[in-house]
């Protein structure tokens, strides 16, 4: 693996990134991670320790000077996203992230690159090891398990922080304070079935959806991008209508907060109606080409003839779960209207996979307003329970309200521009951060996210913006400065 990223500055904040990099992290693989992090502490000399779910915090006292600063939270989450696509051999529970530097970026080699959040824990990292910074007391908190379920800051208990003013360093636009955030629920629905025997005559294909952009179905649900699950349906619904197509298998999608990019379908078919079938795929392609053609260039739509499959769907339940899913609202839902081109409510039907006897179905609900997130979670049970599956919603986790008398954010707009001669963007994103949880564990705290420039979170195309991770440093530093 090259160490080229290790030059770039703020050197140490880059070699940090680096050592991550090298450390499997995937959300529920956290034993190696936080093991490095505690010891990272513990050879500083400053206090570390660990509560009962696994986050870590590291506390380091204020500088000369800064002892009646108020207490300031660092906090960022330990995971990263695990996405590559079907065609890349790597193992996130094992192998190292391969970064390199591309121009003014910096990105990993056919996987994402864990710059969420491993730039803010760089960062945090770097801070406490400089001697020579001014600062009140840091209490830096490495939340674990945020990218799935927000085990970590769920699992925070009252008193573990101190700490009145909370940064996190989890927001990917430079130039951006966050003072708010939404919430977000999973529905899952399933639906169980006796496995039935291929017709006489059929032959067998496997439809490949491929090339599609992905990304945040957070922060990125807004640009338009194709839902690889919604697409590759619309095109079942015809092809099982029309020409006795039957399913066998669905493997679309994967985590529940990425945009999926991918969809295969294993199906059978008679004899005598391939060609109608692979013209049908043709045609398909060729819409989706054109529906797409600004957001998704390399969309790639194939059927390929394969071996025919043991056993298929049963009809009724094949038919059932194509209807639910293409009745499943995806994608914005509605619009913010205090903070405008925020989006307030999504959907992302995030991943639709087959098993022997099971068919799961997995959507994330957004929203800025619990009461929108309890319909739309509603309007998604209801689409799947029609259908005759099972639904369960769960893991739900509360927005964060924006507080408009926030003095931490005032002195940190004032500070930006200041330094940058440009006034920052103070604004409510519709991805979800883990600040509203915590708030639950430690009530009153003035809390404020910003970070560098991050693109394509969530999907092998993640890279991070070099210049802007210097500034988002030093910003940081000027602001532990002036929180007095």
């Amino acid at each position: 693996m090259s160490k080229e990223i290790t030059s770039l500055k703020p050197q140490r904040l880059w070699e940090h990134f680096y050592e991550l990099t090298q450390i499997p992290r995937p959300t529920a693989q956290m034993s190696q991670v936080t093991k490095f992090v505690c010891d990272f502490g513990k050879s500083l000399g400053l206090d570390t320790k660990q509560d009962k779910v696994g986050n870590v915090l590291i506390t380091k006292p204020a500088s000369a000077g800064m002892e009646s600063t108020p207490t300031v939270i660092l906090q960022s989450h330990l995971d990263m996203v695990p996405q590559k696509n079907s065609d890349v051999k790597h193992d996130f529970t094992k192998d190292p992230i391969d970064a390199y530097i591309d121009g003014d970026k910096v990105k990993a080699r056919s996987t994402t690159l864990g710059a969420d959040n491993g730039i803010g824990v760089a960062a945090m990292m770097a801070l406490l090891e400089d001697k020579g910074l001014k600062h009140g007391k840091i209490e830096a908190l490495f939340t674990i398990d945020e990218e799935v379920g927000m085990t970590g800051a769920f699992g925070l208990e009252p008193g573990f922080l101190t700490g009145s003013i909370m940064l996190n360093l989890d927001t990917e636009e430079e130039g951006e304070l966050c003072v708010g955030c939404a919430g977000g629920a999973d529905v899952n629905a399933s639906f169980q079935y006796k496995d039935v025997e291929v017709p006489e005559g059929d032959v067998a294909y496997k439809i490949s959806l491929i090339g599609l952009k992905g990304g945040h179905s957070g922060g990125e649900i807004h640009l338009g991008r194709a839902n690889a699950n919604k697409l590759m349906f619309q095109f079942l619904k015809d092809a099982v209508r029309d020409y006795e197509v039957r399913l066998s298998s669905i493997d679309g999608g994967s985590l529940r907060n990425a945009i999926p990019r991918e969809a295969f379908a294993i199906v059978t078919i008679p004899q005598e109606d391939t060609q109608d079938l692979i013209d049908l795929v043709n045609e398909y392609e060729d819409i989706y080409k054109e529906e797409y053609k600004a957001t998704e260039p390399n969309l790639i739509f194939k059927a390929e003839k394969t071996e025919l499959p043991e056993t298929l769907i049963p009809e009724e339940i094949q038919d059932s779960l194509i209807n639910a899913v293409v009745a499943c609202q995806n994608g914005v839902i509605s619009m913010l209207t205090s903070f405008e081109g925020i989006v307030e409510t999504s959907t992302n039907l995030a991943s639709v996979k087959s098993s022997p006897g099971l068919v799961e179905a997995k959507m994330l609900a957004r929203s800025s307003s619990e009461t929108r997130k309890d319909e739309i979670c509603s309007a998604l049970e209801s689409a799947f329970a029609l259908a005759g599956a099972k639904v369960e919603i769960d893991a739900s986790y509360p927005g964060w309200q924006p507080n408009a008398k926030s003095k931490t954010m005032d002195i940190m707009a004032h500070l930006f521009q200041e330094m940058f001669g440009r006034p920052a963007e103070v604004k409510v994103v519709h991805a979800g951060l883990e600040c509203g949880i915590i708030l639950g564990s430690t009530p009153g705290l003035d809390i404020v996210s910003f970070g560098p420039t991050i693109m394509c979170p969530h999907s092998p195309d993640e890279y991070v913006v070099i210049d802007t991770v210097e500034r988002f440093y030093n910003y940081l530093l000027k602001t532990l400065e002036n929180l007095k």
